[in-house]
């Protein structure tokens, strides 16, 4: 099992000394959150970074750890424009991108429902699976032409291709129960597992697992478990990470998406992974 850090939102200034002192801490990745303008009836409106040009700068500062948006909200970008981004940022990092990718919290992000961007789940769907094809086809640093429901590309070649080959990972979400998601993700590198309308659990990933058996046999391929393990009890947090690698989880991901503080994330990750 890889163990990853999924900073929570944190001005720009902060994230890349976070991000070095994750990776002398032993982490495998980190992560960080991809929004516009996030609010909802809980959660006020709080501080967010664009996530490639904060990448750019954990990237900077980083020599191992690989690194990612979790996850990217694909459906609110031209797919063009974001293979150059991830390819330019896997250059820069000397191929350590991730790409979760997702439908997108269209509800919670002003950057979806005040704007114009499609909110039905089909629609963004659609969008999703255009998009990736998209970005595989022009990741290979050849001419490349598309014609689909939403984009067309007459002619195209992106130069350089990113490092990693034959592409970045690609890690779609897998919702518990859904077959056009699970199916989605196996198309791909990885799946970032959650539960539907309800918290992930260990049967939801011991079924991704046995579906990705089924769909893929042993073609290396990453399941993402998140949550949040003790910041002082290094045999709690390892036991409680425990049970989902047994379940089949390839990934663990720390999270902090409420109730921290600067120095809470801090500590967290200066306290290691619950290896």
């Amino acid at each position: 099992m890889k163990y990853a850090f999924v900073l929570p939102d944190l001005d720009i200034a902060t994230a890349p000394g976070l991000a070095a002192e994750a990776e002398a801490a032993g982490w495998d990745a980190v992560f960080i959150p991809d929004g516009l303008a996030l609010e909802t009836p809980d959660f006020p409106p709080s501080p967010m970074s664009d996530p490639w040009v904060t990448l750019a700068a954990m990237a900077m500062r980083t020599t191992r750890v690989q690194l990612g948006p979790m996850v990217a909200a694909v459906t609110r970008r031209r797919p063009w424009k974001l293979a150059r981004e991830v390819a330019t940022l896997d250059h820069l990092s000397g191929g350590r991108m991730i790409l979760p990718v997702g439908l997108g919290a269209a509800s919670d992000d002003a950057g979806f429902r005040e704007t114009g961007e499609a909110m039905a789940l089909r629609d963004r769907a659609a969008i999703l699976d255009e998009t990736l094809d998209i970005l595989a086809g022009l990741w290979t640093g050849e001419p490349f032409s598309y014609e689909g429901a939403h984009f067309h590309i007459g002619r195209m070649t992106q130069l350089p291709p990113p490092v990693q080959r034959p592409r970045v990972p690609v890690w779609p979400v897998a919702v518990a129960g859904s077959t056009k998601s699970m199916d989605r993700a196996l198309r791909w590198d990885g799946a970032v597992a959650q539960g539907r309308n309800a918290p992930l659990t260990l049967a939801d990933v011991s079924a991704i697992r046995e579906r990705a058996r089924e769909r893929i046999g042993d073609r290396p391929f990453a399941i993402v478990a998140e949550g949040s393990t003790p910041t002082s009890d290094a045999v709690a947090a390892s036991s409680a990470v425990r049970a989902w690698r047994e379940a089949g989880a390839t990934w663990w991901v720390e999270s902090r998406w409420s109730a921290h503080t600067t120095e809470s994330v801090r500590a967290r990750i200066q306290a290691g992974p619950p290896r």
